[in-house]
């Protein structure tokens, strides 16, 4: 009787931690490009994705390259400070809290999505595009991930101006993203010049509203125009958490 009884409450104690492991969140990886809208990854949009990551159980690692930024930009006048050189990695700490790692040590093994957000940080440390526009070049990690991630068919978020990241890379693949909308002349979409760069690519731009997500299935990717749109907080806010909730479903199928 003891034995049956041993055996029952190890057949019990099984089912409870296989259903708790069932139960546990997806991992994220997040990768930032600094500290800073204009130089570094846009902090809004970063934070954005963050709270919305844990608010649906997701266990979450930030990651950055550790290299030199491009350069480093006084933030109350919008021009480069000349006497100041940073470091991406170290820039990004500030945003994840400490809990970062470098941009080698990420792979799919590691997690089972990843997003980028944007921010101009996208633009001149994860690639050149600020200065190359189409014939832009990406740094080899980012390329080396993406394609990682593309290759298992786990998914991969981008926002703002990050997508351009999925066009150089993912453009042969027939990726197709979001970049928001083309200039209206409303002033509100003032990057407008990016869809055509990413068509130039090979990608297919969808025309987007700062609160709607774009999901490309076959190639498991999601954009969100984010700050593409001169908008209020809440609006990138809440675009930012849709294309996250939209990520998080891809992981789910």
């Amino acid at each position: 009787m003891f034995n049956l009884s041993r055996t029952a409450a190890q057949n019990v104690t099984a089912r409870f931690f296989s259903r708790t492991a069932s139960m546990q969140g997806p991992t994220v990886a997040v990768v930032l490009s600094g500290s800073g809208v204009y130089d570094g990854a846009e902090i809004h949009e970063a934070s954005a994705a963050l709270v919305a990551l844990t608010r649906a159980g997701a266990t979450v690692q930030c990651y950055a390259p550790n290299v030199p930024q491009m350069h480093t930009i006084d933030h109350t006048k919008g021009a480069p400070d000349e006497s100041q050189s940073r470091n991406v990695m170290v820039e990004s700490a500030r945003i994840a809290r400490g809990n970062i790692k470098p941009l080698d040590e990420l792979s799919s093994g590691a997690a089972d999505a990843v997003f980028f957000p944007g921010g101009f940080g996208a633009a001149k440390n994860l690639s050149d595009f600020a200065v190359k526009g189409a014939d832009m070049t990406v740094i080899a990690d980012v390329e080396r991930v993406i394609k990682d991630f593309h290759s298992t068919k786990k998914p991969i978020g981008f926002c703002c101006i990050a997508p351009m990241l999925a066009a150089k890379v993912l453009g042969n693949s027939g990726v197709s993203i979001t970049l928001g909308k083309s200039d209206d002349g409303s002033g509100k979409w003032p990057y407008a010049g990016s869809i055509e760069a990413a068509k130039s690519l090979g990608a297919t731009a969808v025309e987007k509203a700062v609160n709607e997500v774009h999901i490309d299935e076959a190639n498991q990717v999601v954009t969100s125009p984010a700050f593409m749109y001169e908008g209020q907080f809440h609006e990138i806010h809440d675009g930012v958490a849709k294309a996250i909730n939209a990520l998080l479903g891809l992981v789910k199928n």
